[in-house]
C-alpha cells in the first residue's frame, strides 16, 4: 500500500512542475486525494458493500469536487490535474500513466445496461473539458484535446479534438503528455479557411467575367 501511495506521490512530481514537496503534495493535491479515496470507496464495492462504497465516493466528491464511482476500474500512476467537475461513471476503465484535467467527463449516452461508459487505454490524455461518452475506447498514446466531445472509439496515437471529436493526427510521431491546449489543430477552422479561399477564388472569376463582358461590349 505505501509502496504504491509512493508511486502515486512520483507521479504528481513527474506531470506537474508546480509540485514542490512531498507535503505539499500529500496536503494540497485533492486529485491524489480523490484517488486515494477511490481505492478505500472500491475495496467495499468489491465485497459488494455497495452502499458503504458511494457514501464514501460521495464523501469524497464532497471533498474534492471529484465523482469517481466506487465500480471504476483505474490503473497505475492515474494522474488527475485540478480535479474540480471530474465525473468518472461505474464501468469506466482507465488504463495505466493517464492524465485528465479540469471538467472531464467520462460518461455514459443513456440507460442502457452493463458496460456503458469509456474505456482510456495506457498513456492517453484527455485534457480540460472534454466529454469521453459512452461504450467506447480510447486508444493507447491517444489524446483529446480541451471542449472535445467524444462519441466513437479513438484509435491509438491518435489527436482527437472537436465537437463531435475528430481524429485529426494518427499514427505519427508517439504521443506524449506535453499537449499544448493552446496549440491544438481545429478542424471546423481549417474546413472555413478553405471555403473563404474558395469565396475569393470565385469572386476574382466573377470580376474577371465582368471586366470581359464591359471589353465585348464596349466593342
Amino acid at each position: 500500500m505505501f509502496k504504491r501511495m509512493k508511486e502515486d506521490i512520483d507521479t504528481v512530481f513527474d506531470q506537474d512542475p508546480a509540485a514542490r514537496s512531498s507535503l505539499e503534495v500529500i496536503l494540497t493535491y485533492s486529485g491524489l486525494h480523490a484517488i486515494w479515496t477511490h481505492r478505500i470507496a472500491r475495496f467495499f464495492y468489491k465485497r459488494k458493500l455497495y452502499f458503504i462504497a458511494r457514501v464514501i465516493s460521495q464523501i469524497n466528491r464532497f471533498f474534492t469536487g471529484i465523482e469517481i464511482h466506487p465500480g471504476a476500474l483505474i490503473g497505475r500512476r492515474f494522474f488527475i490535474d485540478h480535479g474540480m467537475g471530474i465525473v468518472i461513471g461505474e464501468t469506466c476503465e482507465i488504463g495505466n500513466n493517464v492524465t485528465i484535467y479540469q471538467g472531464v467527463t467520462l460518461g455514459g449516452t443513456g440507460k442502457e445496461k452493463g458496460k456503458r461508459h469509456p474505456t482510456v487505454e495506457d498513456n492517453a490524455l484527455i485534457a480540460t473539458g472534454a466529454k469521453v461518452l459512452g461504450n467506447i475506447i480510447i486508444g493507447k498514446n491517444s489524446k483529446v484535446g480541451a471542449g472535445s466531445v467524444v462519441l466513437k472509439d479513438v484509435p491509438p496515437n491518435s489527436t482527437v479534438v472537436g465537437i463531435p471529436g475528430r481524429v485529426v493526427v494518427r499514427d505519427g510521431i508517439r504521443l506524449n503528455h506535453d499537449l499544448k491546449h493552446n496549440e491544438l489543430p481545429d478542424p471546423i477552422l481549417d474546413r472555413c479557411a478553405q471555403l473563404e479561399a474558395e469565396i475569393e477564388r470565385l469572386q476574382a472569376e466573377v470580376k474577371q467575367l465582368k471586366l470581359k463582358g464591359i471589353k465585348e461590349n464596349g466593342d
